[in-house]
């Protein structure tokens, strides 16, 4: 995704398969609850945890559409094998900040 996207405050609209419509609200859920555990991990520097959540993110977001969670997902789990807290801080604030700016399009 763009970085000036990301960095704005403008609605990202994503596409996604009306297939998976009934899954969504689930999946954004659970993103928020990575968020929180994300934070939580951080203050506790369990890093096992951080890259447990990335590694989860990166294999997941592809599947629903979310290109843009896989490749945070993927700076989480490389930022936290090699402990670094600010980049991790980073990337949970790009995610929290994706999250309340995506609009979903659903097409056939």
């Amino acid at each position: 995704m763009e970085i000036h996207k990301i960095l704005s405050q403008e609605k990202i609209i994503i596409k996604v398969d009306s297939c998976l419509e009934d899954l969504i609200p689930e999946y954004l859920s659970n993103r928020q609850k990575d968020i929180k555990n994300l934070l939580e991990a951080l203050e506790q520097v369990d890093y096992d945890s951080i890259i447990f959540i990335g590694h989860n993110m990166k294999g997941s977001g592809g599947a629903y559409g979310f290109d843009y969670i896989t490749e945070i997902g993927c700076c989480l789990e490389v930022a936290a094998k090699e402990r670094n807290c600010e980049l991790i801080d980073k990337k949970v604030q790009e995610l929290t900040n994706y999250l309340e700016r995506i609009q979903i399009d659903f097409v056939l």
